[in-house]
């Protein structure tokens, strides 16, 4: 069956169909990673994006439900230069593209992948429809200028729970099986802007009491509940139209440690009067080099964002820079002064990707221990 991407600009790339029939908007972006495909499917950021993958051949190990990152497939579609209709794992359950159409994501195959990517490079991330049931071109573009994009949107409403949960999984080895659960120690009340299942694991496996709260939880909820910790997680889209959030962080602030990643680093940053702005094709991958401007010691970290945060917009305020994109120079993390609050960027949960930023779970739960038995000015040197 035969399968188009129409772009914005007129662009069409036409290759081959598979997984699942139908047609579907969203932001075109290109992801980086050669591995991970199941966990970049399942991440909620990727929520209103068609996902390119750069690595040639994907779908080579096939899929299975450890991978999972979430409830479902969140991804529009997916765009890949070779599906493999063959996996071979000892792990493997179902084709690439089985999950694909069992999750009804449309994907196509057989285009020209790097082209595609170099396109998105040299003008932006843009719209665009990925379509498998015969319309013409002139029809994908009336329902292409219907879409209106993620810029000014509030998408986080769409991805969040419903209702508060209480976690209590941590990470399990895939060798053993072992499930890596220390003693509780601290309450750490979660944010669910699009929270990936990794980062649950990681707080629970370090000591955490984890319980995941909606998107619009108000500050009065979250202290009447007398956590020791604030957790706020990744999500999909523009950080601006957020303004809950926002609200609620800047009434959390000074008075609980607070930790956010992704998204949340963006809320965070808003909240303490910083401005973000679209990146012009975003970062997405398991293999982006970052600075840590303490200690100079270089992070290979995944990430997946397709807005920022205007370093120039928290020269003037209360927050200390910690982190750097090596690729462009854009922030990936800074820390406050005086409260204890601090962020990143990317994901240190990896899933996929690296491991070199695990270590900022422990910062987390030293942040808390420090905040809880002294009660006094936090000793920011312990954190670079």
């Amino acid at each position: 069956m035969k399968a188009i991407l129409l772009l914005e600009d007129g662009t069409v790339f036409k290759g081959k169909s598979f997984g699942a029939k139908g047609t579907k908007c969203g932001e075109v972006v290109f992801n980086t990673a050669m591995t991970g495909y199941q966990e970049i499917l399942t991440d909620p950021s990727y929520h209103e994006q068609i996902i390119t993958m750069t690595y040639p051949l994907i779908g080579n190990y096939g899929t299975n439900k450890a991978d999972i990152e979430s409830k479902k497939v969140f991804a529009k579609g997916f765009i890949v230069k070779e599906n493999c209709n063959y996996p071979s794992n000892w792990r493997n359950k179902n084709s690439l593209s089985d999950y694909l159409k069992a999750n009804n994501v449309v994907g196509l195959e057989g285009i020209d992948t790097r082209a595609l990517v170099k396109h998105i490079r040299t003008d932006g991330a843009m719209r665009g429809i990925i379509s498998n049931d015969g319309l013409s071109i002139s029809k994908l573009k009336e329902k292409l200028n219907k879409y209106p994009g993620l810029i000014d949107r509030d998408i986080v409403k769409d991805v969040t729970a419903k209702k508060p949960y209480h976690w209590d999984k941590g990470v399990v080895d895939v060798l053993t099986g072992k499930e890596k659960k220390t003693q509780v120690k601290y309450k750490v009340v979660a944010f669910d802007f699009g929270i990936k299942l990794n980062i649950l694991r990681l707080l629970r496996s370090h000591g955490c009491d984890v319980w995941v709260v909606p998107a619009k939880t108000s500050a009065k909820d979250v202290l009447s509940q007398k956590p020791d910790g604030v957790f706020l997680s990744n999500g999909p889209g523009d950080p601006d139209p957020v303004d809950y959030a926002i609200n609620t962080i800047q009434n959390l602030l000074g008075t609980i440690p607070i930790f956010g990643i992704c998204l949340g680093h963006q809320l965070l940053a808003l909240a303490l009067g910083g401005k973000r702005f679209k990146l012009k094709f975003g970062h997405h991958g398991s293999n982006h080099p970052v600075k840590n401007i303490q200690t100079s010691e270089i992070e290979i970290t995944s990430q997946n964002h397709g807005f920022c945060i205007d370093i120039d917009s928290l020269n003037d305020k209360d927050v200390e820079l910690t982190h750097m994109n090596l690729n462009d120079q854009t922030l990936e993390g800074f820390r406050c002064k005086r409260i204890p609050a601090f962020c990143v960027q990317y994901h240190p949960e990896a899933s996929p990707g690296p491991h070199d930023s695990n270590l900022l779970f422990e910062k987390f739960v030293k942040l808390m221990d420090e905040c809880q038995s002294s009660k006094v000015q936090i000793k920011w040197d312990d954190y670079a």
